[in-house]
């Protein structure tokens, strides 16, 4: 009878003893400083701690397909990776599909009910065939006194409205091109006494001026022009050396890098022959802004091919540039000028009624 007593009380302890222990756990937890504590790595003080998990979903696609109405990128720009600043990206060859959409290009709905490519065509030729805006007084090519508007048909024209030119304040002029057709443009703002500044990776037909890339000696001078062997590009690479101002250095840059070395805000008149980059510096201008620090803008498109790092299907391509034009006018430029150049080549189409290249006169009516 004993035996069984005693029995009955190890049965009892033995009970009693997971209790007590748990007992015993809490106590010491309680006792132990937040940071010994087991799992509470990485807790904040005076919270709780938590592993955060994020799965963000598979992104779509950025190409433009016909799914997304508009031309579809090459391969290498599939993939986007966040900005540097406002401008970075982590290879050269991507196009920011995703920050187009918040910077303004709007790709606009197609010509006709279903895409084609002849009303697409038609659509854009009548709009680059048709100037917006009359100017009473213009500067013809080569000549800095202005006149009225010829009946001729000319190259390109700059508006000469008394409100549209610089006033009491040293124009500032750019020209970027590598064929030397920008000679009557360059004397017409060397005749207004501009600071004038040429653009040429060839520096082929460099003569005369400061050559070289750097303005330390040139800065502020009317009646020379300043040749730089460099080119624009649309694309700012990720990792970028400080560049003092007054140096511009490496051999392309966006614009609106150029403007800030060379210590401008505004470039009264541009002129840019971009033998097919045009496409893609526009959207760079209209998707960083630089285009509300240009006034009076001539520039060269060219319809031959798609252009720089723009791709899809002919109709889709054509809504792409149409879609470019139209963001330039949402920016304030107003047509002032069209003269066709030679060919009927529209995407290596021969098309009659419409030529390979157009030189388009623009003036900022925000300005």
């Amino acid at each position: 009878m004993l035996a069984g007593a005693r029995g009955g009380l190890a049965r009892t302890a033995l009970l009693l003893i997971p209790p007590l222990l748990l007992a015993l756990q809490l106590l010491a937890g309680l006792r132990l400083p937040r940071g010994q504590r087991a799992g509470t790595a990485g807790e904040e003080e005076g919270g709780v701690a938590f592993s955060v998990i994020s799965i963000e979903p598979k992104r779509s696609s950025p190409h433009w397909g016909a799914t997304s109405g508009g031309p579809q990128l090459e391969e290498d720009e599939e993939e986007e990776v966040e900005r540097r600043g406002a401008r970075g990206y982590e290879d050269e060859n991507e196009m920011p599909t995703r920050q187009v959409a918040s910077r303004g290009l709007e790709l606009k709905s197609w010509a006709a009910d279903e895409p084609s490519f002849i009303a697409e065509l038609d659509r854009i030729i009548t709009y680059i065939t048709r100037p917006q805006v009359n100017c009473t007084r213009v500067l013809s090519p080569g000549k800095s006194q202005a006149s009225q508007a010829p009946v001729a048909r000319l190259p390109w024209l700059l508006c000469a409205e008394e409100w549209l030119l610089p006033a009491n304040t040293p124009c500032v002029a750019y020209s970027f091109s590598m064929d030397g057709g920008d000679t009557d443009f360059l004397r017409t703002v060397l005749g207004l006494g501009c600071e004038v500044h040429r653009f040429d990776p060839s520096n082929s037909n460099a003569s005369g001026g400061h050559l070289g890339n750097s303005l330390a000696s040139n800065h502020g001078d009317g009646g020379v022009v300043s040749h730089h062997k460099m080119w624009l590009e649309w694309r700012a690479p990720r990792k970028r050396k400080h560049k003092k101002r007054g140096t511009l250095g490496s051999v392309s840059q966006t614009l609106a890098d150029i403007m800030k070395i060379l210590g401008h805000h505004t470039v009264h008149f541009l002129y840019a022959d971009l033998l097919s980059a045009e496409w893609r510096v526009f959207q760079n201008w209209m998707e960083l802004g630089t285009l509300w620090t240009v006034h009076h803008l001539v520039a060269t498109v060219h319809l031959q091919w798609a252009g720089f790092e723009v791709g899809g299907t002919d109709e889709e391509v054509v809504r792409y540039w149409f879609s470019i034009l139209q963001g330039l006018r949402a920016s304030g430029f107003q047509l002032v000028n069209s003269s066709p150049g030679e060919g009927h080549s529209v995407l290596k189409r021969t098309v009659a009624n419409a030529h390979s290249s157009y030189t388009l006169s623009w003036v900022n009516m925000r300005i």
